[in-house]
């Protein structure tokens, strides 16, 4: 069986406010830590049936960059909902919020 680890280290401010995140994985062929701005970890957890989930983001990532990292994830969730589990017919709905959505934060789709 083979393994690979994730590991994810926050520096903190006095407030406990996140100043660098970086991410490093051992299947990776990039061997040092790389610093990201903002991370969403989500969790399901069989035995209670809910979801856990960790949202950071540095003090110093642009509002600009937070609505297309937002963006971005909500389309990637629905490329892993339909591999996950076939259902077409919803992927469309949630491609036209995914518009909706860019359109109101004004971000131009690429």
């Amino acid at each position: 069986m083979k393994k690979a680890e994730i590991k994810l280290t926050i520096e903190l401010d006095e407030q406990n406010l996140p100043e660098n995140i970086l991410w490093e994985s051992t299947d990776s062929k990039q061997k040092e830590a790389l610093p990201v701005k903002s991370m969403m970890l989500a969790l399901w957890d069989h035995n209670y049936k809910n979801t856990l989930r960790i949202d950071l983001w540095t003090k110093d990532m642009p509002v600009d960059e937070m609505k297309r990292f937002f963006y971005e994830t909500l389309q990637t969730m629905g490329d892993s909902f339909l591999k996950a589990t076939g259902e077409e017919a919803i992927i469309g709905d949630l491609r036209d919020y995914c518009a909706h959505f860019a359109e109101k934060m004004q971000i131009t789709e690429k």
